[in-house]
Parts: C-alpha cells; structure tokens; sequence
C-alpha cells in the first residue's frame, strides 16, 4: 500500500506517563473509506491512542501522518477540518442548548465573530435531522439523557466536516435502542458519505458485525490487526483477553459472535 492510499499513517508510536508506559512501538494504518473498531482489554492504551492521533496528548514518541503530512504540522483548525473526536459521554456536560452545542462544530470554518453562512446552517440542521436531535434543539445538554447526548456529541462532530471520526465507546452504558440508532447512522455516515472511522468499543460483537477491519490492543501493543472473521476465532481471542468464549454462527451475517456464558 503507497502512503497515498493511507489517510493516517501511524509509526512506532510509543506514550508514557511519570515514567509508566501506556503506548509501545505502535504501528497501524488506517486506510480512507474503512470502518475500524479499535479493542482490547481495560487498560489496554485504546483511549490514549485516540487522544494521541487528535494531539491531544502531543508528548508522545514515533511519526504520526495524516494524509502524508506530519501530525504535528497542522494548525489546529486544518487538523478539525481533517479529524473530528466524540469522547466518552460522561465526560462532557456543557452548558449549552443542543443546537448550540451542534454549531460549535463549525468552529473550523468560522470565526468567533463571524455569523452563520447558509452552508453552515444547512450542515447544521443536516446534522440535527440525521442524529435525531432536531425535535430537542433547544435543550440543554445537562438535561439530556446519555443516549440523547451521544446524539448531540456525534451530531457536532459531523457539522465539523471531517474526513476521519473518532469515536471513544459511543454506545456505552446505552440502552439497546440508542445503541442501534447509533450504529444506524455510523453505518450511513460511512456508506453514504464515505466518512472513515475508527472506533473504540468494548462490544466484541457489534465490533466483529460492524467494521472492515479490528485492531487489538493488549498492554499497550497492537495484538491483531485483521478482518473482523479472522479476530472472531478463540485462538485470537484468548490472546488479546485470557478467556475462551462460546462463539456460534450468526443467523444474518458471516462472522461468528460470541454467546454469553451461563453464571
């Protein structure tokens, strides 16, 4: 593969913290277009890689190269126009109305004393439609309950325009029904629009029914790095969590999944 047919380029990438080391000799690509979910164990280093290719942990060791520039060469609204981050949603609460909050992921394109362009608004009320959150615009965030903020958090993410979305466990602590309107409108984002993702989960099946590729994280190194068929067998499994699993034929999709364990 040229480095022209990478978006993200990621090298030897290594991250300690007061001397402990969260990240070793990483190296990963991701590839414009794919769905990859981004697994392992608690600890693993997942979050901190995300945190890492968005700069916002900047002290870390290796090459980093996004559309075959450097990382660290990009202003920071080039690089929201090229990435856009939804955290963990128990770690924003902000004091703001959903469509405000929505807006603010136009902040690439704008200034903060500039006014709304008709392409703006539109993006913003596309993203407001396509999340589902348009019928609850003038809310506070603090009010929402966690799936309907995920919404909003992946809402202002797709105002933002860019080309790669990285995503921290979007479909955590939710109930069923969010969780599948969530990966709903990932898969149309990424169909329909071509949007690359990468994703962290800790859902080894939505993991192996949704993306092109996985990549595993064990103690901070990649483990696996493959089609979602080739992770979902025990010899793979093992290694990146210590534990067999019951996996079984999925009645719709090609992939095995895993069954729960009887306690």
């Amino acid at each position: 593969m040229t480095q022209s047919e990478r978006m993200m380029q990621v090298e030897h990438l290594a991250y300690s913290v007061k001397g402990k080391t969260i990240l070793k000799d990483v190296s990963l690509d991701i590839v414009p277009g794919q769905r990859v979910a981004l697994v392992g164990p608690n600890g693993a280093g997942k979050t901190t890689l995300l945190k890492c290719l968005m700069r916002l942990y900047p002290d870390w060791t290796g090459r980093i190269y996004l559309n075959g520039k450097d990382l660290k060469a990009y202003g920071q609204k080039d690089l929201a126009r090229w990435i856009s981050y939804v955290p963990q949603t128990d770690q924003c609460m902000a004091p703001f109305t959903v469509e405000q909050f929505i807006t603010m992921g136009r902040y690439p394109y704008t200034s903060p004393f500039s006014t709304l362009t008709k392409d703006d608004q539109r993006i913003i009320e596309q993203a407001l439609s396509l999340t589902g959150t348009a019928r609850f615009r003038d809310r506070q965030f603090h009010t929402l309950s966690g799936g309907e903020r995920q919404m909003v958090l992946i809402g202002a993410a797709l105002a933002q325009e860019a080309q790669l979305l990285l995503l921290d466990e979007p479909t955590a602590f939710l109930d069923p029904c969010h969780a599948r309107d969530i990966c709903q409108i990932l898969s149309e984002v990424n169909q329909v629009q071509h949007l690359t993702i990468l994703m962290v989960t800790h859902d080894i099946n939505l993991a192996a029914l949704s993306s092109d590729r996985i990549i595993a994280l064990r103690s901070g190194q990649v483990v696996f790095n493959d089609s979602p068929l080739q992770f979902m067998t025990n010899n793979v499994l093992e290694q990146v969590y210590d534990k067999a699993f019951h996996l079984m034929a999925h009645p719709e999709a090609a992939v095995p999944i895993i069954v729960p364990e009887v306690i």
